[in-house]
């Protein structure tokens, strides 16, 4: 089943940074909500980022969107996996078509399954991205995602966590920063005493590793 064309939300900017190309964030929300989840984060953001929140090509069962289907049973969907790094690619190229979007300075802020897509697809397409944000995530190892272990010169990684997180448990961001260092790649890795949310002091962190980024 391929993904549809994704849709889109752009938060408003400033009058006085309306010119452009500008920096950019794109925002990928986690399993069973949508593009509205994260867009309220945006004015915890440098102004000067022109900020993209997308939603998920499939429906979750139980309500809102989903990157791709993960089941205890059936673990990943490798497929729909696949289809939507390539749709979220898409998505980017059409962002960039409409919008003033510095191609060569592209953030992706993830949240839970929105941090597995961003490592997924960051990881798969590094020329594309400047940095990625990936928040209560994993790192998703499957052999047919063809990551660029080689080439992460360019792009640079955030990954926070909540030691208290009952739904991914921190665990699987350690490995993910792990790995990380193995490939040499400029990587930043933070714990905060919290469950599986963004609390203020990591979306402060988080925002002030962006900013140093632009």
């Amino acid at each position: 089943m391929k993904a549809s064309s994704l849709f889109y939300k752009v938060a408003p900017m400033s009058s006085s940074n309306n010119a452009g190309p500008h920096s950019t964030l794109i925002l990928l929300h986690g399993r069973g909500t949508d593009e509205n989840d994260l867009l309220g984060l945006a004015s915890s953001f440098d102004s000067r980022l022109l900020i993209v929140s997308i939603r998920a090509p499939y429906r979750f069962p139980y309500g809102g969107y989903m990157w791709f289907d993960l089941d205890e049973k059936n673990g990943v969907n490798v497929d729909q996996l696949i289809e939507g790094c390539d749709a979220l690619i898409r998505c980017l190229d059409d962002v960039q078509q409409k919008h003033p979007v510095d191609s060569k300075r592209v953030f992706l802020f993830g949240f839970s399954m929105g941090a597995m897509i961003s490592l997924t697809v960051s990881l798969s397409n590094p020329n594309r991205f400047k940095g990625v944000v990936a928040h209560s995530g994993l790192l998703l190892q499957k052999n047919k995602l063809k990551y660029q272990w080689n080439n992460l010169d360019g792009i640079s990684f955030f990954i926070a966590h909540g030691t208290y997180d009952p739904i991914v448990p921190v665990e699987f961001s350690r490995q993910a920063h792990q790995r990380l260092i193995e490939a040499k790649a400029d990587v930043i890795y933070h714990e905060y005493p919290i469950q599986h949310t963004i609390s203020e002091e990591s979306l402060n962190d988080a925002a002030n590793w962006l900013r140093a980024k632009i």
